[in-house]
């Protein structure tokens, strides 16, 4: 009974190390290749906000072309009903 239990313990382990090596032999083979595509896809993705930066400033104005922008009149009122303004000085 033991002895069958002690087997069941080797192949156990067996396993688990059988797989550990295989994930690891298997990551040398895949890792590059898959880290290679995220770089790929993170550069389309920055070309693709890099070109649609560049249309929407070359359609707003032509070369040579000066735009300026105001900020709109927004009149703001004050509420005088806060208090009078009062100096201070410090005491030492």
């Amino acid at each position: 009974m033991q002895q069958a239990e002690f087997m069941n313990l080797l192949r156990t382990i067996f396993f688990i190390i059988l797989i550990y090596y295989a994930f690891r032999f298997l990551a040398r083979i895949f890792a590059p290749i898959l880290m290679k595509r995220m770089v790929n896809k993170m550069q389309q993705k920055a070309q693709q906000q890099y070109n649609h930066q560049q249309n929407t400033h070359s359609t707003k104005a032509g070369e040579g072309e000066t735009i300026i922008d105001k900020k709109p009149n927004t009149s703001k009122q004050s509420n005088n009903s806060v208090g009078e303004y009062v100096d201070f000085e410090e005491i030492d």
